[in-house]
């Protein structure tokens, strides 16, 4: 026999008068140790050898019958106790407990519940199989059956209806987000003030995503109705509207007749309505589709109990606690209702009953025990039959229908017993709720799997995806990289960038976008890109290679070479840039995002537009400001030649050849080494007699002044120190420009020699 622990609350003292304290002791060790059939045999012992009866003892007697499986003595023991004083809902723990473990594994077939304090084996048949989800189901097991897809909002895991998208990218439901005046994305945490503070923090002020909405109308628009009508009637309801919200309910569900939420909110509403026709004809509906839900259980026994319909409610309250055993209040409503309708009965037909049950040890025509787990009688819950105990049952008949409410009648409106009496009065048997062993299998699968997925994809018929809905406004191609604005417009980030370079207002509705600048919380809308994705894959890698081709062609640093026109740079000299211009910005950010961090710089020309030579740049760092402004430190790399002039998106390209010093040999290379070296002692002179407050700005600007290298030619544009003393020396662009264009260190080193000579004879002396 399989041993369960299961806690009892109902002490026993054991210092009762005329009652061995030794003996009582080996019964609550066997007790304890579930051996519950000697329990029952010692207290009963013990209540034969009593002069007067003890309720108590007859209480913890029937909690050991009922445990041993022996539903009928217990009830006997329990009405003895009743007798002596009334029985209270509490003590009738165990026997709820026992008849609902047993319906569970009888009836139900499902595996035998393990408590959290229960340290006891399960049953062996199911040990080592996972337990599935549906036996563990919540109190408010609807949330975990919850559909959840790329449709559904991560907050209020149902259908998005108006949804809103935050500027991290994620989407909610735009009542989702107002809930509360702190708007926090539940996915990645981030938080969003500047939006509250920017758009309002009232539901008002976010914005609808336009593209999203658009879509969800189109592709899901029955579902969304269902969903507003569904809103809707929650808001009345709030505000204890119960007529408007069950209108509302009524015709969501005349939309969505197999939609169990709307089904379960209905219901709710008609127990508070106290219509109970109502709740129990939707209750029962749901009962019927969802076999082993506890929810649809108990609000088809309060249906019942607010009708009078107390044995039927009891056994929905049974049912409750045998699919999910730690369900709390449901038991306390079986316990309730038991208490109600078993003991009051007995204490209104004591004197008839007592020849037949209250002596049950001494008369033969006492009900006779029923066995359940591990006894070999049949169980009284049994699907198939109950012979032995129906027999029993209707020797009693007579008797039993003559005395109403009495335990024959609840025993036989108790779930599955096989009893199939039928009453002369009574044309109408009370609704059948026996089920196949088969069809609750399929059932338990059923709810397991939507339990553990938590997922439901809503297919999409393709013939209403069209790529025109995801079409950036702005290139009119489809949208790559979309990121949505906080007044609720979507357009390709790149294209968003180029318009905030020029203006910080909506390309669409020209509201000001300020603050969106200037957080630069340009995050790609999830939800979109993932719809895209999933919906027009060819789409997508088509727009993708045409990307790929872009940045490819952007990333060419001999071809079409951005150019910045502004200032003189030099190789390994920094060049602080600020940058205002739109059309420098977005040069700017394309150098970032090809990930060659590279652009030319040369002075302006009057007939060309820019020089024809150029000194090579590289990003080392960018800060941008809020207006868009930003200040990018680059420092110079080689040196270029321009072949030929050109334009991309407002700014200049070119294209171009890099120049490389001419390397020399031999003696040349012996005289161009104390050239070098005479000319850079030279400078450093010049340099060593500056003003303080001349030397002093050209620290901070340029740094200090390179030392001699070892190697003169190991860099193809020379010594640093060179360029380092051309961009501080007094020059003007053009003279400076012909020293960059020079491809001769030797010519370059003569150059800075006449220079320097020329600066140090006009020093005041």
């Amino acid at each position: 026999m399989e041993v369960r622990s299961v806690p009892s609350s109902n002490s026993l003292p054991l210092d009762l008068p005329g009652i061995s304290s030794e003996m009582l002791g080996v019964a609550e060790e066997a007790f304890r140790a579930g051996n519950f059939e000697l329990a029952a045999e010692i207290y009963g012992s013990q209540l034969d050898e009593l002069p007067h009866p003890e309720r108590s003892l007859h209480v913890r007697r029937g909690d050991a019958l009922a445990l041993a499986g022996k539903i009928a003595d217990a009830l006997n023991a329990y009405t003895k106790a009743a007798m002596l004083g009334r029985l209270h809902p509490e003590e009738l723990g165990v026997l709820v407990e026992s008849i609902a473990l047993n319906i569970r594994e009888k009836e139900l077939k499902l595996p035998c519940f393990r408590r959290k304090d229960d340290h006891g084996p399960i049953n062996e048949a199911y040990q080592g199989m996972p337990v599935p989800c549906a036996i563990n189901i919540p109190e408010d097991p609807s949330e975990s059956s919850l559909s959840l897809d790329l449709f559904s909002c991560p907050k209020c895991k149902m259908l998005l209806l108006d949804p809103v998208t935050l500027n991290c990218g994620h989407t909610f439901c735009k009542k989702c987000l107002s809930e509360k005046e702190s708007i926090e994305c539940s996915n990645c945490h981030s938080k969003h003030s500047n939006i509250a503070e920017g758009l309002g923090k009232s539901c008002e002020g976010l914005k609808v995503n336009v593209v999203l909405g658009n879509l969800l109308e189109k592709w899901l628009g029955e579902e969304t109705r269902i969903r507003r009508l569904s809103l809707e009637g929650e808001s009345l309801l709030q505000n204890n509207n119960f007529t408007g919200a069950l209108e509302k309910f009524t015709k969501a569900l005349e939309l969505a007749p197999g939609d169990f939420l709307l089904a379960v909110r209905r219901t709710e509403l008609h127990l508070a309505m106290k219509n109970f026709k109502q709740a129990l004809i939707d209750a029962d509906n749901m009962c019927r589709k969802h076999l082993l839900w506890p929810k649809a259980r108990s609000m088809k026994a309060q249906a019942l109990s607010g009708l009078g319909r107390t044995e039927e409610a009891m056994k929905e309250f049974l049912y409750c606690v045998a699919i999910n055993p730690e369900w709390s209040s449901m038991k306390t409503e079986a316990q309730k209702i038991m208490c109600d309708v078993f003991f009051p009965a007995f204490e209104n037909v004591q004197a008839s009953l007592k020849p037949v049950f209250l002596n049950s040890t001494n008369s033969p025509s006492s009900v006779k025990d029923v066995s359940f787990a591990g006894c070999s009688e049949d169980s009284l819950f049994r699907l198939t039959k109950a012979s032995s105990l129906e027999s029993d049952l209707f020797q009693m008949k007579d008797f039993l229908d003559n005395a109403q409410n009495t335990p024959g009648n609840i025993l036989s409106c108790l779930p599955s017993t096989g009893l199939k009496r039928k009453h002369a009065s009574n044309s109408e048997e009370p609704h059948s709720v026996e089920i196949t062993a088969k069809f609750l299998k399929k059932d338990t699968e059923t709810l397991c799997e939507q339990v553990i997925t938590g997922t439901k994809i809503r297919e999409i018929h393709m013939v209403l995806v069209d790529a025109a809905d995801f079409e950036c406004s702005l290139c009119m191609r489809l949208f790559y990289e979309p990121v949505a604005t906080p007044c609720g417009h979507t357009f390709c980030l790149k294209c968003l960038e180029r318009c905030l370079d020029h203006n910080p207002h909506c390309p669409l509705c020209k509201e000001n976008l300020s603050q969106y600048l200037a957080s630069r919380a340009y995050k790609k809308t999830h939800l979109t890109e993932e719809l895209i994705t999933r919906y027009l894959p060819e789409d997508l890698t088509e727009r993708k290679k045409l990307h790929d081709e872009e940045i490819q062609e952007l990333s060419n640093l001999n071809k079409d070479v951005p150019i910045f026109v502004c200032t003189m740079a030099f190789p390994t000299i920094p060049c602080p840039l600020h940058v205002f211009e739109p059309r420098y910005r977005l040069m700017i950010r394309r150098s970032m995002e090809t990930g060659t961090k590279q652009f030319g710089m040369c002075i302006a020309d009057e007939l060309k537009g820019f020089a024809d030579y150029g000194c090579m740049l590289r990003v080392r760092d960018v800060k941008f400001f809020p207006d868009g402004r930003s200040v990018v430190d680059t420092v110079g790399l080689s040196r270029f030649k321009v072949l030929s002039h050109g334009q991309r998106d407002g700014y200049h390209t070119a294209n171009i050849e890099y120049l490389e010093d001419k390397k020399v040999e031999g003696q040349e290379y012996e005289e161009l080494l104390a050239l070098h070296n005479s000319v850079y002692d030279q400078a450093l002179v010049w340099f060593t007699y500056l003003k303080d407050n001349l030397k002093a700005q050209i620290l901070s600007h340029f740094g200090q002044m390179p030392s001699k290298e070892s190697e003169l030619q190991a860099n193809s544009s020379g010594p640093a120190w060179c360029w380092w003393m051309l961009a501080v020396l007094p020059l003007e662009n053009k003279a400076q420009l012909t020293i960059l264009a020079m491809t001769s260190l030797k010519d370059r080193l003569l150059a800075i020699r006449r220079v320097l000579m020329f600066v140090t004879r006009k020093r005041p002396r």
